[in-house]
């Protein structure tokens, strides 16, 4: 029966919610976020990415926070789709929410048993997360409806210790002591490199070496990369000092010195 807001507005239009159009997935990504850099030292984790996503060759937005903490053990970084990373992130937040009721509700079911004995800590840690991620990622993969992501998962693991490692869109898992992601894992990888080659050189490596040379990385990446830019988060995950995590960082003593021995493009073949 037609109600008086029809007289007004007309009859209300139903259409739009039947369509004969098909499911459709996403086959190559819109607005994009590029490389995340990180390294292990000797206490913990540095984790850095740039704060621009592009639509295309567009420089579009340039305040993406591509960095995500996850209580105070983890922190992953996201490169890829945009909108994929939105939800990851929306999944991310209802894990949390569970964890953090599930653990209250254990704690106090704990307090009231009062025998004295220390109970377990049910925190998710770093290694979690990450086995978690990969569980979503390969999930999604096998549906033929994949996230466009490499994902970076640094932290601490259940024993304490510095955690690093990575899954992409297929659900592929690999773990080390330096992971870049995107156009990173060939330029910045090699720079890496050189103060953390493996496992063992971890022990000798401080906090201010690492976050060098993730900076250092950057810079070479925003000299060399059309999709990068000198704005970045980054962030150091430690045994004592849990997350610490700066969002709108600018890097320093950039110098374009080199571009006039460049050779091979445009009038500069000689």
């Amino acid at each position: 029966m037609a109600g008086a807001e029809d007289d007004v507005y007309g009859a209300y239009d139903h259409s739009y919610l039947y369509h004969s159009a098909p499911i459709s997935h996403t086959q190559s990504p819109a607005v994009t976020g590029t490389s995340v850099l990180a390294i292990k030292f000797k206490d913990g984790v540095v984790i850095a990415a740039d704060n621009l996503a592009s639509y295309g060759s567009l420089a579009r937005f340039t305040d993406v926070k591509r960095l995500r903490p996850f209580n105070s053990r983890a922190i992953i970084g996201v490169s890829g789709d945009v909108s994929d990373m939105q939800y990851i992130d929306r999944l991310l937040n209802a894990l949390e929410i569970e964890e953090n009721y599930t653990s209250s509700a254990s704690a106090s079911s704990s307090d009231g048993d009062g025998d004295g004995e220390k109970q377990p800590n049910n925190t998710l840690n770093a290694k979690n997360l990450h086995t978690y991620l990969s569980k979503v990622m390969y999930k999604r993969r096998t549906d033929m409806n994949p996230l466009w992501n490499a994902i970076l998962v640094a932290g601490l693991d259940g024993q304490n210790r510095p955690f690093l490692a990575s899954v992409d869109l297929l659900g592929t898992t690999f773990a080390a002591p330096t992971l870049a992601t995107g156009y990173g894992s060939y330029l910045a990888q090699p720079l890496l490199r050189k103060v953390v080659e493996d496992e063992k050189d971890v022990e000798n490596v401080s906090r201010e070496q690492a976050e060098g040379a993730v900076r250092e990385a950057l810079k070479v990446l925003f000299y060399r990369d059309a999709r990068s830019m000198d704005r970045f988060s980054i962030a150091v995950i430690s045994k004592e000092g849990g997350i610490e995590l700066k969002e709108d960082e600018k890097l320093e003593g950039q110098s374009w010195a080199f571009a006039d021995r460049i050779k091979g493009y445009g009038t500069q073949t000689n």
